[in-house]
């Protein structure tokens, strides 16, 4: 039987501090793999320089030199995370039967890669890494995560619970998902959205072995936001019942006006102008900002811009 081309897909934004561990447990675990024969000697570790500014593609250079199976992709400018995983997984989908995407902080346990590919050899198309506790998050962090979640199920969209970017994917997934052309990517819905057959994988969140955190709680908001409103329609949805309730308290509010006319409590003028004129005032710019956020993207996608250019490739 025919070992798989296994690859797997680092996206890399200022990690200088850890590339090089990074770059030694991911190559060494790829080397065990071969050697076990569980996957082929074609296999190989992709690292994406997402426009770097500190040593990061020096390192990638480096790796690629120490170890036969590293790979390196440079691109132009940072484009983010989502769109450097991207380039990854759309530049190697035909150099590999399955690609698997992990961020390069060593958070998630690269020891479940192993489970991973033997789901794929009996048939599995999508297998997420899911999180089973986040111990070594801090309870801000926690929280925060929960809540994303939560809000994400609540506004429809579809997502694995509590699953980031660690996942492995099939040729024919990557080639579905190589079909989308969207600017605002939230690979985090578009995969599930692809279907085919999935399972998961759980293994423990461990603690970033050196550098930050590149995911701020307001680049996680803004995240967060960017996946609502490429996946959902909820918050249009939502618009129209705020309308309605609007108008049901204004009926409320209408029926207490009269009463107190006639039992002579009303000041003149607050409940008529004042009181509606900044609530509603309120409520409007409310909803004109979700809709200016639907017709921003809309803006984005209809220019059909390239999503990244690569500047340099190592093999």
């Amino acid at each position: 039987m025919q070992k798989p081309i296994v690859g797997i897909v680092l996206p890399c934004y200022n990690e200088e501090l850890v590339l090089k561990e990074t770059s030694s447990q991911i190559n060494n675990i790829l080397e065990d793999l071969i050697y076990r024969g569980i996957i082929s000697h074609d296999s190989f570790a992709a690292f994406v320089d997402d426009g770097s500014k500190d040593n990061t593609w020096l390192l990638i250079e480096e790796s690629n030199v120490l170890y036969k199976t590293s790979r390196g992709l440079k691109l132009a400018a940072n484009v983010g995370h989502q769109n450097a995983l991207l380039a990854g997984l759309l530049t190697y989908k035909d150099e590999a039967d399955a690609l698997v995407s992990i961020d390069a902080d060593l958070q998630d346990d690269i020891s479940v890669i192993e489970e991973m590919i033997l789901k794929f050899l009996s048939g599995v198309d999508v297998v997420y890494g899911v999180r089973k506790e986040r111990v070594t998050d801090t309870s801000f962090k926690r929280n925060t995560a929960l809540l994303f979640y939560n809000l994400m199920k609540k506004m429809k969209v579809n997502i694995i619970h509590n699953h980031a970017d660690y996942r492995l994917c099939s040729k024919r997934v990557l080639n579905a998902l190589s079909d989308f052309g969207e600017v605002n990517l939230f690979l985090r819905g578009i995969i599930p959205s692809i279907g085919f057959h999935k399972e998961v994988v759980y293994y423990n969140r461990l603690e970033r072995f050196a550098g930050e955190s590149k995911y701020p709680f307001k680049k996680m908001a803004a995240f967060a936001w960017n996946g609502i409103t490429s996946f959902s329609n909820y918050p249009l949805k939502l618009v129209t019942i705020i309308g309605f309730v609007i108008f049901f308290l204004c009926l409320i509010m209408s029926g207490y006006a009269v009463f107190a006319l006639f039992t002579g409590n009303l000041v003149p003028g607050w409940l008529s102008t004042v009181l509606p004129m900044y609530f509603l005032g309120g409520i409007q710019l409310f909803c004109f900002g979700i809709i200016g956020e639907y017709i921003g993207k809309i803006y984005l996608e209809v220019k059909k811009r390239p999503r990244y250019f690569i500047d340099k490739r190592i093999d």
